[in-house]
């Protein structure tokens, strides 16, 4: 093979190679680096960079064979030196010796003896269309196997040109993604303010799913089951989806059925006729009847008898009703919306609700999630209740930020109404308007809820904040859960954590990433005496 064809074949190999590589990667410092790699490799030279065009200046976005000392040194301005003025007239150069040419700047530290052989210097620009954008060079050393500058320009060029396609649909690909990134953050904040409620503090992702369900659902006239633990809201949502639909200006009735007894909870929503009982001395319509038109909200649904439940059936079927002791028919126009903390889809399987009724309410389901699975809320919540207790009462409460980071690490099995009682508890009990650390109770292992989770009975899980945070996944069959941990494998962790932090809980707490208040609670629930030492 001739010198020429050897040459040609160097340049095919090494022109596929940088194609290869500039296909497979978005990544372009990655990329470039790879590139600069497989000519250094394929041309014998040393060192190589390519330099880009910001603010006036040219830097090296990609090198090999340079220090990172020399690679921050590398920084010209449009028209300084060789490189500088390869970018600015567009038109490669050479520089045969470095040590010979005075616009040569030596800030790479090029200008060097290797062996007594002179360094040369070869720079092409990289060009989309007629526009520079950059500038592609390389050092070579003097009687090196390929010598030949023309050759080894031809080459670069064409490499450069290759690069500056990659760089162009660099940029166009990073512009498109800030336009996206842009058109998301602007979406975000028009959904934030159309898809939020009057009085439901909230700013989470998971809250903000629930605002979307309430605007989507609201205008309808099906019936809707709010889902979720108790203290989390649901007569809140139940209150804006009424006066978000088309019967705002009719009344909100609402019915808590954990509350009455069977006879009373029949009375109380089908009303009675006068005589129909004992102390019935006049007729009196009932909730469904008041509600005409307008929403009625039966709180704790999954809590109503069985038999009650088939009288209740019929209501929701018909949409007529029959007052205790008449017997006259009577149609109502009511939007029900039903609330309950239960698992009704096991409370179905064990016979102890109707599966007809269960498929009658649970039409548009709509799930509250607990306090601890929107963790990125109890500020906003903090502030919220502050600033009403400071209305109500008068005063001028705050909160430091290590209290706040307290009370967001907290587990919260009362959710949002235990927040509010603690909240007001300790805003009372301040004795200089500022709540600090010191001040919240769990601090000091005297926060009253840790008397709920004391007596629970001895298989129950311990509803502290889990080792490894529980993964919440939601489904329409059921109510969401916390992971469930077995009580020996809990009480294993924590003896393991005590011992090892040598019986101190503070210590201990941190090795389990738990709270002291919590780590307390765990304690207590499973009698480990803390050893004294």
């Amino acid at each position: 093979m001739s010198p020429s064809q050897g040459s040609n074949h160097v340049a095919l190999v090494t022109i596929y190679e940088i194609g290869k590589i500039l296909s497979s990667s978005l990544d372009l410092h990655k990329t470039l680096r790879q590139v600069l790699n497989v000519i250094a490799a394929h041309l014998n030279m040393q060192r190589g960079m390519v330099c880009s065009e910001e603010d006036g200046y040219l830097g090296i976005i990609a090198a090999v064979g340079f220090s990172r000392e020399e690679m921050l040194r590398a920084r010209f301005r449009v028209g300084e030196g060789v490189t500088g003025r390869i970018f600015q007239t567009g038109m490669p150069a050479v520089v045969p010796n470095v040590a010979r040419e005075p616009l040569f700047l030596n800030r790479t530290g090029a200008r060097r003896v290797v062996e007594n052989q002179a360094i040369s210097f070869l720079g092409v620009p990289i060009k989309v269309g007629r526009k520079c954008i950059g500038v592609l060079s390389f050092e070579r050393q003097e009687g090196d196997k390929w010598c030949g500058f023309e050759d080894d320009l031809q080459l670069l060029t064409m490499v450069a040109n290759l690069i500056g396609q990659t760089m162009q649909l660099n940029r166009q690909v990073a512009d498109d993604r800030d336009m996206l990134m842009q058109e998301k953050s602007r979406l975000q904040k028009e959904l934030a303010g159309k898809y939020s409620l009057d009085n439901v503090v909230g700013q989470s992702k998971r809250m903000h799913e629930v605002f979307a369900d309430v605007h989507m659902a609201a205008p309808g006239k099906s019936t809707i089951l709010i889902r979720g633990e108790s203290g989390t809201g649901k007569e809140i949502i139940a209150r804006s989806i009424h006066f978000l639909s088309a019967r705002k200006d009719k009344p909100f009735i609402k019915v808590n059925c954990a509350a009455l007894t069977e006879s009373l909870l029949e009375s109380e929503l089908f009303g009675h006729e006068k005589g129909a009982f004992t102390g019935a001395l006049q007729e009196r319509k009932g909730r469904f009847e008041q509600a005409n038109g307008g929403t009625l909200f039966l709180d704790e649904i999954g809590d109503v008898s069985p038999a009650f439940q088939v009288k209740l059936l019929r209501v929701l079927q018909e949409r007529e009703l029959e007052r205790v002791g008449g017997n006259k028919t009577i149609k109502v126009d009511v939007r029900l919306i039903c609330a309950t903390n239960r698992n009704l889809e096991e409370a179905v399987s064990k016979g102890e609700f109707r599966s007809d009724l269960y498929f009658r309410i649970n039409v548009i389901s709509i799930f509250l999630p607990p306090l601890r699975d929107r963790r990125d809320d109890i500020p906003l919540l903090v502030e919220n209740i502050l600033a009403r207790f400071n209305r109500e009462n008068s005063a001028k409460v705050s909160i430091t930020p290590e209290a706040m980071r307290v009370l967001s690490s907290c587990y919260w099995p009362g959710n949002v109404r235990e927040l509010e009682n603690c909240v007001e508890r300790f805003a009372t009990m301040t004795r200089n308007n500022v709540i600090r650390e010191v001040d919240i109770p769990c601090q000091t292992n005297h926060c009253l809820s840790s008397t709920l989770w004391k007596y629970q009975p001895a298989g129950d899980v311990i509803p502290i904040a889990p080792i490894a945070e529980p993964v919440h996944q939601p489904s329409p069959a059921r109510v969401p859960e916390e992971t469930e941990v077995a009580v020996m494998t809990e009480r294993e962790q924590l003896v393991s954590a005590m011992e090892k932090s040598g019986w101190v809980q503070a210590k201990a707490a941190r090795l389990l990433n738990l709270t002291p208040r919590q780590m307390g609670y765990a304690l207590k629930k499973y009698n480990i005496e803390v050893k004294r030492f």
